[in-house]
């Protein structure tokens, strides 16, 4: 075969290949020119997913006729004025987005410039360019791309449903719109249908950042975002993590932008998993988006086609940047938990199936619903006779007859068959009089504190006064606005695990020498990594050295490990540093066995606490760092305000 110079059309489809895989990534290209253009505004509509139209019109500074019929042709940039692809300060840079999309689409260009007395207009099909023309447009430019891969119909056959790509489109708009929160975006589909529409956010940076990203990852993350500022050697690290109790089974909701450009990079990953270790089990991932500032000759983005991918000049500085920003704000969060915990206890009072039986044979939902909301009940009117009977048994009584009213008058409730069919009881006069008559003894509280000598004494504090002990294991406090109910072994265990932690920081980790040291063998590349880390372990209680190309001879252990397989854990350790950029496998290990140390060293579940007992662990979990939730994640207690319950029960 001879070589040759490859047609200039085929050149731009082989490059559409690369950079455009789907209608996503086609309007990635384009929103980003716009923004790179100074749009405030960005408007894009899709049909078929992307496949039939893909429009976006923005507001920015529009483009003249002359830089119209440049901006088709290959490797065509505004945004390197100085030809240094290593000071990169826009979105693109290559100038391959729009020829490579003319190339496979029938792709129209308008736009006008701020002055002009009109627009202009150019029409690209499947690669062959046609001469501007005068257009009717606002100021800014619009790009409409129709019939997408038409010229490359094998291409078509790998594209998903129009579901799935619109899908995909709004993924691509989500991460640019948390990006600039300034800009206001809007996604319509067929039928003109609105996908999602971001208004700019005002405000300064950080209250508008939070706004927009309450908009995309939703309001439960607005509500329990701790906010992250950190700057080390040039790097500016700010924005937003969910508490631990906010966390997901998947890692999708973890975003990080690099300059204003969302990427994606492994790096994120695991400097996350090292600063929640202590507070999530390992199938459990927190909520966060994370922004750095940077000098742009200290990061490469010219490494990915999408340019969604990034390498760090320093990875490892970057990694404590993260690590130890996350840190700060989790330990400033205290013992404070995710509010969707309330959310999700309130939400309980909603059944599944039939609604409960209401006084007066009220109906739950109408039309049979399939379960029960409060804030739908609207009860009948009550007979005659049920409302007499009801006064009379809550009515005083001569002071001869006892307590009186309802102490004395139980047995008025148990009424007639007839009665109970007239109030839509149920059965509820007899469970009441049995109640009143000192039955069900087994739902008394497992202790309670019947004279309280300063009613006020602890209720200002953020965990409230204990006012009883229920099923032996829940503390029931009285805060100023609600109530809050603790897991007394989850709660103890978590201040006990976080006195271990400091106990080991203060003292180090005990070692225990091998009798005779274990030689692990490993490919050279892990080995080497192990070995450079080598400082690090030892701090963790493994004493590591190299042996020879692709060994490592382990020396000493930790103690509290135990019997431990040495050369699993050293391989685990080569893999996750391979992976993650950092071995956790010793971590984890030994703060595995400290959390199962404080479980069986807290309270117990069952144990009856006396009130001094229940106050003296609240006041300990307010001063306990990450008291909020136990050792995997789960809240330690739930705080419901007095404004909810009130609607729980219809007062407001």
């Amino acid at each position: 075969m001879t070589l040759r110079v490859l047609p200039q059309n085929l050149i731009n489809q082989i490059a559409a290949g690369e950079v455009v895989e789907r209608p996503a990534a086609a309007l990635k290209e384009l929103v980003e020119n716009a923004l790179d253009a100074g749009a405030t505004r960005v408007d894009v509509n899709l049909r078929d997913g992307g496949r039939t139209l893909l429009s976006i019109t923005d507001d920015g500074k529009g483009m003249t006729p002359e830089e119209l019929s440049l901006a088709v042709e290959r490797h065509a940039t505004s945004k390197l004025p100085d030809d240094d692809l290593f000071n990169i300060g826009f979105m693109g840079f290559r100038g391959e987005a729009l020829p490579s999309i003319g190339s496979v689409s029938r792709m129209r260009l308008t736009s006008r410039v701020r002055g002009s007395e009109n627009a202009w207009s150019l029409s690209i099909e499947g690669g062959a360019k046609g001469e501007p023309e005068p257009a009717a447009h606002p100021y800014g430019t619009r790009v409409e791309v129709r019939d997408l891969f038409y010229a490359t119909p094998a291409r078509l056959k790998f594209l998903k449903t129009a579901r799935t790509e619109q899908m995909y489109a709004r993924e691509i708009m989500d991460r640019l719109a948390m990006a600039r929160p300034d800009v206001g975006f809007t996604l319509t589909g067929d039928g003109n249908k609105s996908i999602l529409n971001y208004p700019a956010c005002e405000g300064d940076l950080f209250d508008a950042r939070l706004k927009r990203l309450g908009a995309v990852m939703g309001r439960e993350f607005q509500e329990n975002a701790l906010q992250i500022e950190a700057e080390r050697e040039g790097i500016r690290l700010t924005g937003y993590a969910g508490v631990p109790t906010l966390n997901r089974g998947n890692a999708q909701m973890q975003f990080m932008f690099v300059n204003g450009r969302p990427v994606k990079d492994r790096l994120l990953q695991g400097a996350v998993r090292g600063a929640y270790q202590d507070f999530l089990a390992r199938d459990r991932h927190p909520l966060l988006a994370l922004f750095f500032e940077l000098s742009p000759r200290d990061v490469d983005v010219n490494v990915h086609p999408g340019k969604t991918e990034v390498r760090f000049r320093d990875p490892g500085l970057v990694r404590g940047l993260i690590v130890g920003a996350l840190k700060h704000a989790l330990a400033g969060a205290g013992h404070r938990a995710s509010t969707t915990v309330a959310d999700m206890a309130l939400g309980a009072v909603r059944r599944e199936g039939e609604g409960p039986s209401l006084p007066y044979g009220g109906a739950g939902r109408s039309g049979g619903g399939s379960g029960f909301n409060i804030g739908q009940y609207q009860p009948s009117i009550p007979s005659h006779a049920a409302v007499e009977r009801n006064y009379a048994a809550q009515s005083p009584v001569d002071s001869g007859a006892g307590y009186g009213g309802l102490f004395d008058r139980g047995r008025d409730f148990a009424g007639t068959p007839d009665d109970a069919r007239d109030t839509g009881s149920d059965g509820f006069a007899a469970a009441a009089a049995a109640a009143l008559s000192g039955g069900y003894d087994s739902a008394a509280p497992s202790a309670r504190i019947d004279h309280i000598a300063d009613e006020g004494k602890f209720v200002d504090h953020p965990l409230g006064a204990a006012r009883g002990q229920v099923h032996a294991n829940y503390i029931i406090a009285q805060t100023r606005d609600g109530l809050v109910i603790v897991d007394q072994h989850a709660a103890h265990e978590r201040i006990v695990y976080e006195r271990m932690k400091a106990d080991l920081a203060a003292n180090g980790v005990k070692r225990q020498g091998l009798l005779l040291p274990e030689v692990v063998e490993l490919d050279e590349a892990s080995a080497d990594r192990i070995a450079d880390r080598a400082e690090e372990f030892a701090e963790l209680g493994l004493v590591i050295e190299p042996f020879g190309p692709g060994a490592i001879v382990v020396r000493e252990v930790p103690a509290m490990l135990g019997k431990v397989d040495v050369a699993a854990l050293v391989r685990d350790m080569a893999d996750e540093i391979a992976e993650l950029g950092q071995g956790m496998a010793l971590k984890d290990r030994l703060m595995y066995v400290c959390a199962t140390m404080a479980c069986h060293g807290s309270v117990r579940s069952g144990r009856k606490l006396n009130a001094d007992e229940m106050n003296a662990l609240l006041r300990q979990m307010e001063a306990t760092p990450h008291s909020g939730q136990c050792n995997h994640g789960r809240p330690t207690y739930v705080e419901l305000k007095l404004h909810d319950i009130e609607k729980m029960f219809g007062r407001r």
